[in-house]
C-alpha cells in the first residue's frame, strides 16, 4: 500500500514539472526578422535576382571591365621554385587561357588588337595563355592572373588622347624649327665644299 502511494506521488510530481511542448507553428519572430526590419516590404523580394543581372552581351560595343570567369579555362598545377616543404604537394600555380576570337564578351576591335599585341602569348589553337605563381596561395595567383588579363585588355582598349590646341601649336613650331635647322646645316655643308674646292688655272 505504501509502495503504491509513493509511485502515485512520483508520477504526480513529474507531470507537474513537465514543460509544455512548443509546436512548430509557433508565431515567435526575432527582432531581426525581415518583416520587422522592413515592415512595408515583401520579404521574398530580397531573394529574387533581377532579370539579366548575370547575362552577358553577345557582341558588346565596349569593354565594361567585367571578365566572365565561367568562360575562361583555369587549371592548377604545382608551382616551381623555393617555397617550403609543401611547394611540391599543393597545386597553387594558375594557368588561365581562353580563345580570343570566340570571346563574345570582348568587342571585335579589342580582340583584333589583343591578337596582334599579345601574339607571343597565343598558342596555335588561338588561346591566350596567362600563368601566375607569384604566391603560394591558389586564390592569390588566380587574382593575379585575372589582373594581368584585365590590364592587357585595358591597354589595347585605350583610346588615343586628342591633342589640345597648345599641343598642336608646339608640334607645329617644333617642325618649323627642325626644318629651319636642316636648311641651315645644308647651307653650311655647301659652303664648306666650296671652300675646299681647288681653283684650276687654264
Amino acid at each position: 500500500m505504501l509502495r503504491r502511494s509513493c509511485c502515485a506521488l512520483f508520477r504526480l510530481r513529474n507531470s507537474s514539472c513537465r514543460v509544455p511542448h512548443l509546436s512548430r507553428s509557433s508565431t515567435y519572430k526575432s527582432v531581426y526578422s525581415l518583416d520587422r526590419l522592413y515592415p512595408d516590404s515583401d520579404p521574398t523580394g530580397f531573394l529574387k535576382v533581377p532579370e539579366g543581372a548575370y547575362s552577358t552581351r553577345s557582341n558588346p560595343d565596349k569593354f565594361d571591365g567585367h571578365i566572365p570567369v565561367d568562360k575562361l579555362k583555369i587549371s592548377y598545377s604545382k608551382s616551381s621554385g623555393a617555397g617550403g616543404q609543401h611547394v611540391n604537394k599543393v597545386n597553387t600555380k594558375v594557368d588561365l587561357r581562353f580563345h580570343v576570337q570566340s570571346a563574345d564578351w570582348l568587342p571585335e576591335d579589342v580582340r583584333q588588337k589583343l591578337t596582334a599585341v599579345q601574339k607571343s602569348r597565343i598558342n596555335k589553337e588561338g588561346e591566350l595563355i596567362i600563368k601566375s605563381e607569384v604566391s603560394r596561395f591558389q586564390m592569390r595567383n588566380l587574382a593575379d592572373a585575372l589582373k594581368k588579363l584585365k590590364e592587357m585588355i585595358e591597354e589595347v582598349n585605350k583610346k588615343p588622347k586628342e591633342p589640345s590646341k597648345e599641343d598642336r601649336n608646339l608640334w607645329r613650331l617644333s617642325v618649323e624649327n627642325a626644318n629651319r635647322e636642316r636648311l641651315r646645316q645644308k647651307k653650311m655643308r655647301q659652303q664648306t665644299k666650296r671652300d675646299r674646292a681647288i681653283p684650276v688655272d687654264l
